[in-house]
């Protein structure tokens, strides 16, 4: 038998082909600003060939940024295959903003790059290197289908070109030989026996479930509970909202950023997580919005989308989807701001204590063996039945600066994919000190985002000055008692 190679998507990573349509893009991305010095050339351009380095050398280690996607006859599984005629100037791409350059144009670009589906023929991902950016920068635009990656793992595209100080080098490309694509016949035998084995894999993990969970019965009803959990919670429907309409093909995307250091105070002043006071802010910011367009939200039951990364540590660099996903009803009714982190970090630890993460988890590894089709299917009846209002993600990042040949890397704005009926969504990345969030929405539905931007600010500035009155009286002497 000849020569040949392909790797099977798992049903998670499948579920993201499955669940895109023409409106519905299902890539993740990302806006990331650079100091355009170090790397401007003699004639005041930027040196896009040195960029086209880096990344090639940062393909070095990443082999599936050089695959495209082949389907199994008969069956219809996605599998990875190497592209023959990979060309990395068709990924690499070279534009600049005219003047002034502002932000607003770059917004208004990023919007229109993810508005465009990713060519299905080719590897899924494109890097735009924007030059003429105001302020002596230049901009990547970093796209990436979800199948690739998840949040944790499309980090990797940019990062793999970069370093920790302003001399790093990427080390020289290798030469790359694409090893042959498998015939039909050996796609579909592969596929069969793949699924025979399963079953086995499957038991295994159950035997250790048991010997670590005190028996058979004791396991038995923590699995069926956990798929009950996210089984209940995903198809009891939310409150009907501006944001839950048919969804269109143009995308608007805006941005604003927070000193990490002062979202952690208000952590450590009211509790909770970072996390919490993230959903906190958002619940705030709709509440704020949906008011100034004149609509109720006592009576909401408004709901987040909540990806949470369920890499072992031995995983952290793995590509594909490792991530569990968690319901969270949000205060928007709750008018004050201590009030509503309060009622969110009981809300989050009553998820935390349920099942509704390990259900998703189990989800997968039954779909994994019964078919791909199984989690779209499910994902589409939840969509249909309004599980939730829109999706929030908080990505960590590098707590230091990083750089590309040179180039400090000032800022990065994540962008979530809009799935169908849900017109917002919500990202968020950790970087050198400050919380970026990237705001990703329809243009035809949310074209006052900027407003829901500021909302966002306020909100926030609103916690801080909270946290900043209870450090005071914290600090405070108590009054001296009376003689």
């Amino acid at each position: 038998m000849s020569y040949s190679h392909h790797e099977p998507l798992s049903a998670m990573d499948a579920s993201f082909l499955e669940l895109e349509d023409a409106n519905a893009h299902m890539h993740i991305g990302s806006v990331a600003l650079f100091d355009a010095e170090p790397l401007t050339t003699e004639q005041g351009g930027l040196d896009f060939a040195r960029v086209v380095e880096a990344q090639e050398s940062a393909l070095r280690t990443t082999e599936r940024f050089r695959q495209k996607l082949a389907r199994v006859p008969g069956i219809g599984r996605p599998v990875w295959v190497d592209d023959d005629r990979f060309n990395l100037l068709y990924h690499v791409r070279h534009t600049a903003l005219p003047a002034p350059g502002s932000l607003r144009q770059l917004k208004r670009l990023a919007g229109r790059v993810m508005s465009q589906q990713l060519d299905r023929g080719k590897p899924l991902w494109e890097n735009w290197c924007v030059e003429g950016v105001e302020g002596r920068r230049f901009a990547l635009i970093t796209k990436v289908h979800h199948c690739l990656a998840d949040g944790v793992s499309g980090a990797g595209l940019l990062a793999g070109m970069m370093g920790p100080d302003a001399d790093h080098r990427p080390a020289e490309p290798r030469p790359w030989v694409p090893r042959p694509a498998p015939g039909g016949a050996r796609l579909f035998a592969d596929e069969l026996t793949r699924r025979a084995a399963l079953p086995l894999a499957l038991l295994g993990q159950g035997r250790r479930s048991l010997s670590g969970s005190g028996g058979a019965v004791a396991a038995t009803r923590e699995t069926l509970r956990s798929l009950n959990e996210i089984v209940g919670a995903g198809f009891k429907p939310a409150s009907d909202t501006p944001f839950n309409t048919d969804l269109g093909p143009h995308r608007r995307f805006d941005w604003t950023r927070f000193d990490l250091d002062a979202a952690r105070e208000v952590k450590q002043r009211f509790g909770g997580k970072l996390n919490d006071v993230v959903l906190a802010v958002v619940a705030g910011a709709v509440r704020r919005f949906m008011r100034a367009r004149g609509l109720r939200v006592e009576d909401l039951d408004f709901r987040a989308m909540i990806p949470v990364n369920v890499r072992r540590g031995d995983q952290q660099e793995a590509l594909g989807n490792r991530i569990s996903q968690m319901l969270a009803r949000l205060p928007v009714d709750e008018p004050d701001p201590q009030r509503r982190l309060a009622r969110v970090i009981e809300v989050t630890g009553e998820i935390k204590r349920s099942g509704q993460k390990r259900g998703v988890e189990l989800m997968s590894q039954v779909a994994d063996w019964v078919g791909a089709g199984m989690i779209p299917a499910l994902a589409r009846l939840a969509l249909r039945a309004r599980a939730a209002n829109l999706v929030v993600t908080n990505v960590p990042g590098s707590p230091v600066p990083i750089y590309l040949i040179g180039a400090r890397m000032q800022e990065i704005y994540p962008v979530v994919p809009l799935a169908a009926h849900q017109t917002l969504g919500i990202a968020l990345f950790s970087y050198a000190g400050g919380l970026h969030w990237g705001l990703n929405a329809d243009w035809d539905v949310l074209p006052d985002l900027h407003d829901l931007v500021d909302a966002v600010d306020l909100e926030f500035e609103a916690l801080r000055k909270a946290a900043a009155v209870r450090a005071a009286e914290v600090g405070r002497p108590e009054p001296s008692a009376k003689p």
